[in-house]
């Protein structure tokens, strides 16, 4: 267990970032989902709020700069097979 005050509030800051971050993933790929089942109008009205979550997440380290460019690019696919 971390015994200097720095190091305490270090952890405490980590599980509260870690519970932020989480919740941005898991509710990006709920939309990404939503996405996915929806027709070409709601899916042309969702991208671009999907691209910028998705962006988001690579800014801030949650997921790497080329996985958000693959996800993109596969949502943008899918959209044109629509």
């Amino acid at each position: 267990m971390a015994n200097h005050k720095s190091a305490k509030k270090r952890i405490r800051q980590n599980s509260k970032l870690r519970v932020a971050n989480r919740y941005k993933a898991v509710s990006t790929r709920n939309a990404i989902r939503k996405f996915n089942d929806a027709e070409k109008v709601e899916a042309t009205e969702m991208l671009p709020k999907i691209s910028s979550m998705i962006d988001k997440l690579a800014k801030s380290n949650i997921i790497h700069n080329n996985k958000a460019a693959n996800i993109k690019s596969k949502l943008t696919k899918r959209l044109a097979a629509l």
